[in-house]
């Protein structure tokens, strides 16, 4: 099999030196060159033809965003953003997300890490599963504002629907598809799993809360769980849930990882199965791995609807395959008929339930 051919653009000098090195150790990535900037990394992207880029997000001059839109537009190549956060790379990373970008790593101790060694895996692990993705599925995607006041999002219905959501590669963009469609009125919460650094989940939480009908918040540990409200799991944090007398709330520990992953969808459901009394509902969407089977079967043993995106829309077909492989899915859908889906089961599940 040839090698992942890959450029690396960063406009700190020693990064370019110790990111190719770390990547060249694996025997199926090779760095063909390293771009200092914006304007360097569009110029070696039309010349090389890379398979896959690995873009810093804070450059000088033209910085990672508006690099992303020129390649995607000229030669639209897969492309993981390499971020230290910041407030402000938090934002672009999650924009770029949107606009094309295929998946994002974490540099562990700011723009220059020394320790950069500590993603190796994981940095390599997405460069390989990027050189083969189809770029129609992530193509360019502008949420529009949903144009509600935060206080009109609130709404006092029983909580008798609970709605799990889990994603990974491409999981921003999937959510950005899903969430702002779900109407604001129905007898349901939400808690979504996301697979994503520590830092970057409230950042998702609050772009996703801009463009939706319900309310979409990062979860804090032991705050009540609210119908129409959608919970992000923060990253490096399981979510599970406890009961207090009549209320559900939020459990945020930091459990061993399950799977190599925290947040760990399977904690959600496994939790979810065995404190909530109401109705649940399983949601699937695309990412890498096997997270959020396990849970799945759990939640199906106490009669939940469980529907997941299809391989023609998914960026990476692992989650969704794994929970259709097991015979687990009631539904398989395009990510554009997921929002519609979840509607019509909450209101299936609140008429079953009078």
């Amino acid at each position: 099999m040839a090698k992942t051919r890959v450029l690396v653009v960063d406009d700190s000098a020693f990064m370019r030196k110790i990111i190719p090195d770390m990547l060249n150790e694996d025997p199926d990535i090779e760095v063909i060159a390293t771009a200092k900037d914006g304007k360097d990394a569009f110029k070696k992207t039309m010349e090389l033809n890379p398979d896959v880029i690995t873009l810093d997000v804070e450059m000088p001059g033209l910085d990672g965003l508006h690099t992303l839109g020129y390649i995607m537009s000229e030669k639209p190549t897969p492309v993981i953003m390499l971020s230290a956060y910041t407030p402000k790379g938090a934002d672009i990373t999650i924009k770029a997300l949107q606009y094309g970008a295929v998946d994002f790593v974490c540099k562990p101790s700011g723009e220059i890490s020394l320790d950069i060694k500590k993603i190796q895996s994981e940095l390599t692990e997405k460069i390989k599963a990027a050189k083969n993705i189809d770029l129609s599925k992530v193509a360019f995607i502008l949420p529009e504002d949903a144009g509600i006041k935060q206080q009109e999002k609130e709404i006092q219905q029983n909580n008798d629907i609970m709605v799990i959501i889990a994603t990974s590669t491409g999981g921003p963009r999937a959510l950005t598809e899903v969430i702002p469609r779900i109407p604001r009125n129905l007898p349901a919460s939400y808690l979504i799993i996301q697979h994503m650094s520590e830092g970057f989940t409230k950042t998702l939480a609050d772009r996703l809360n801009s463009v939706s009908l319900i309310h979409v918040k990062e979860a804090v540990h032991g705050e009540v769980i609210k119908a129409g409200t959608g919970y992000v799991a923060p990253g490096n944090y399981h979510m599970e849930i406890c009961k207090t007398g009549t209320d559900y709330r939020i459990e945020l520990n930091q459990k061993p990882t399950r799977l190599g992953v925290r947040p760990s969808a399977d904690m959600t459901f496994f939790s979810a199965a065995k404190i909530f009394e109401g109705k649940l509902l399983g949601v699937v969407l695309t990412g890498m791995g096997k997270d959020g089977t396990a849970g799945v079967e759990k939640i199906r043993e106490k009669n939940a609807k469980i529907i997941v995106q299809n391989k023609e829309t998914s960026v990476i077909y692992g989650m969704p395959k794994s929970v259709v492989d097991r015979g687990l899915a009631d539904s398989v859908l395009p990510i554009n008929q997921i929002a519609d889906t979840i509607a019509e089961e909450i209101n299936r599940l609140a008429r079953e339930a009078k």
